[in-house]
């Protein structure tokens, strides 16, 4: 197949939905001519390869940071990916896998019709509600029509999590099938030499690791509140990642004087992020919703129980007892009760961690492409009779 993915972020650009898409799309080029339309920041060049995917950068000339987005540059995004598609003839592609309705959802639907090709719109889980945003576009009539739109318009719609899977009937009525494609990860290489002297940490620490983009929606400050507040004395809590709450967060762990015990590593590299994963003893967020949460899976693969809430997309694989405690959404009491649960039982936590390990197998990056894989195809097959070139929507 020759296939066009369409997302506005693609790696070192954006978080997990990035992340994940940049793993499929280098998994299937393997088999399939693989083709990427994003947005380019700072000095990013405007192609590249990566790992045999062709991976074109539109001009938005708004963004200056690679870790968190504005709303112009994503504006800017669809013109700009329009014009870069454009460029192409009709017959280059067969399929086009757009990710996420908001903002990329009008740039692969007008490609898709301008080819006369399928249109598989992969849905995330912030692009349909994030409770942390004034702009989610669940609370604006205006733009919750326009999803509900491309929701419809779209030949196959995908959901990587029941959650989100229910927001698009329940928050915008949408009726139709909707696939679900629980997201992926690479497999992570084998972790060497990696030591908690590196990170500073004390060799009889117990160590908290999180990992995200350290925005409203993350929580992280709460999650500062809570590691302090369970008054464990030999705690450590390793923050990955960078953004806008950074210094907030940063004074927060020297209001409660604990920022001695606070690691804040800012945005690292793969290798960088597993060497931490290989040293920690729990996985530990505050985030206030996952479309699916790519981390905890990686957390996962380094045999480490997780602790978090329970709104998301996570819910569909963890479980209380069974890969660590899950809490009910801002229960911070049951938040740190656990914490001091983790930190007294060793013994549970291995456990958690080997059914981690054994769990994760079925997330890993190969399963996910050969899902979508028979998606595209039989899209594609679906649209075999229609002649190239402008059509109408499927429904």
């Amino acid at each position: 197949m020759r296939i066009l993915f369409c997302n506005y972020e693609y790696p070192p650009l954006g978080g997990g939905g990035g992340v994940v898409m940049a793993a499929l799309a280098r998994q299937l080029a393997r088999r399939h001519e693989v083709t990427v339309i994003t947005s380019r920041a700072g000095d990013l060049s405007s192609e590249s390869r990566d790992g045999g995917v062709r991976v074109l950068r539109a001009p938005v000339f708004f963004r200056r940071e690679l870790a968190v987005a504005n709303l112009p540059s994503m504006a800017a995004y669809l013109p700009m990916g329009l014009l870069r598609g454009l460029r192409f003839n009709r017959h280059d592609f067969d399929v086009i896998n757009t990710h996420f309705v908001v903002p990329t959802g009008p740039l692969g639907h007008a490609l898709a019709r301008w080819h006369g090709i399928p249109n598989v719109l992969s849905v995330h889980g912030g692009d349909l509600f994030d409770p942390s945003k004034g702009s989610s576009p669940h609370l604006h009539a205006p733009l919750r029509a326009a999803v509900r739109w491309m929701l419809k318009a779209a030949d196959d719609v995908v959901g990587q999590s029941r959650d989100t899977v229910r927001h698009v009937n329940e928050l915008y009525g949408v009726q139709r099938p909707v696939e679900l494609i629980p997201l992926g990860i690479d497999r992570p290489p084998p972790v060497s030499a990696a030591s908690r002297q590196d990170l500073g940490l004390p060799a009889d620490a117990f160590v908290m690791i999180t990992i995200g983009r350290l925005v409203a929606r993350k929580a992280t400050t709460q999650l500062i509140d809570m590691f302090a507040a369970s008054n464990i004395a030999n705690a450590h809590l390793v923050i990955v990642g960078d953004g806008p709450d950074a210094a907030a967060v940063d004074r927060r762990a020297n209001e409660l004087g604990v920022r001695h015990r606070v690691h804040m590593l800012g945005q690292v590299s793969d290798a960088e992020k597993y060497a931490a994963l290989s040293v920690s003893d729990a996985f530990v967020t505050a985030s206030q919703h996952e479309g699916f949460g790519l981390v905890f899976l990686e957390a996962m693969a380094f045999g480490l129980p997780v602790l978090c809430y329970d709104r998301g997309g996570q819910t569909d694989f963890l479980v209380t007892g069974e890969t660590g405690h899950v809490v009910r959404l801002n229960d911070q009491e049951a938040f740190v009760r656990a914490l001091i649960q983790l930190h007294a039982d060793r013994e549970a936590r291995e456990r958690y961690g080997r059914h981690n390990r054994q769990l994760v197998e079925n997330y890993f990056i190969d399963t996910c492409a050969a899902r979508y894989e028979t998606i595209f195809n039989a899209a594609i097959e679906r649209r075999a009779g229609t002649p190239r070139g402008l059509t109408s929507p499927s429904s």
